[in-house]
């Protein structure tokens, strides 16, 4: 072969891998515009209707005042970049499971029956996440969702 061949090649090879980065990168990172979009989060097969906090105030206030949230909806908590976050049930009126969920859309962490009566109490994982999804307690127990689990997120 001869020398520009071979200067070709590396060229079109470090272009392939430098685009193979850029998509996946893009793929993963949700902009505000496609974090807003958001309507439905599924795991293991089951669906689950969520409202987003995307905001500092709305991810301040999360479900805190509400009476309660039917079985099937939950609250998405979309961070601008993964970080580690800690929540607690300042002003809750009834038990969620949590739910961190990594950048690369897997489950890391899941704090069950989370009960109002734990505040000032922080809990949360000691390594990022991206997303946070708080439903009813006992709901991940029962649709069986453990660590590692995918997480997709629809319209």
């Amino acid at each position: 072969m001869n020398t520009k061949k071979i200067f070709t090649l590396i060229l079109l090879l470090i272009l392939i891998i430098f685009l193979s980065f850029y998509i996946a990168k893009s793929a993963a990172l949700l902009t505000k515009n496609d974090a807003n979009k958001i309507g439905h989060v599924e795991i293991l097969n089951t669906l689950i209707k969520v409202n987003l906090a995307t905001t500092k105030s709305e991810q301040e206030q999360g479900l805190s005042e509400r009476k309660s949230i039917n079985d099937d909806e939950g609250m998405l908590f979309i961070f601008q970049k993964p970080s580690v976050n800690y929540f607690w049930m300042k002003d809750m009126k009834f038990p969620i499971d949590i739910i961190w969920i990594g950048d690369n859309s897997e489950i890391i962490y899941i704090k069950k029956n989370v009960n109002p009566d734990t505040y000032p109490t922080t809990f949360g994982p000691n390594e990022e996440s991206r997303y946070v999804l708080e439903v009813n307690a006992g709901f991940s127990e029962k649709n069986n969702w453990k660590e590692k689990n995918s997480v997709i997120f629809l319209p």
